[in-house]
Order: C-alpha cells, then sequence, then structure tokens
C-alpha cells in the first residue's frame, strides 16, 4: 500500500527549498514559454516540458 505524502517529514532544508521552488517555479515557466515561442529549439521545448511537470507535479502536491 502507497503511504501519504507528508511534507513535515521533511529535513527542515528541503522544505525552505520545496517552498522557494514552489514560488518560482510558475514565473520560470512562463518565461520559458515564451523563450519557446521565439527561439523554438529541442532544449527549450524539452526544458519547458520538464517545467510544466513540476508545476504540475507541485501543484497536485506530487512533490
Amino acid at each position: 500500500m502507497r503511504r501519504r505524502y507528508n511534507p513535515y517529514s521533511l529535513p527542515p532544508w528541503l522544505r525552505y527549498c520545496r517552498s522557494i521552488t514552489v514560488q518560482f517555479i510558475i514565473p520560470i515557466t512562463i518565461f520559458q514559454g515564451i523563450r519557446t515561442i521565439f527561439l523554438p529549439t529541442t532544449f527549450d521545448v524539452m526544458l519547458l516540458a520538464i517545467f510544466i511537470l513540476l508545476a504540475v507535479s507541485f501543484h497536485l502536491e506530487w512533490l
């Protein structure tokens, strides 16, 4: 059986890094999306996909 995710069981430094990442992932994703529209390279598209997956996973509390 899968255990429930509890962010308070993480070490304090990891909780701090997670809270900083949650605050900055959406602006970074928007910037990367605009950059990908103007200069689409393979790396930019893959990086945008990673940022979108991270934003969704933080929003749904998978990480």
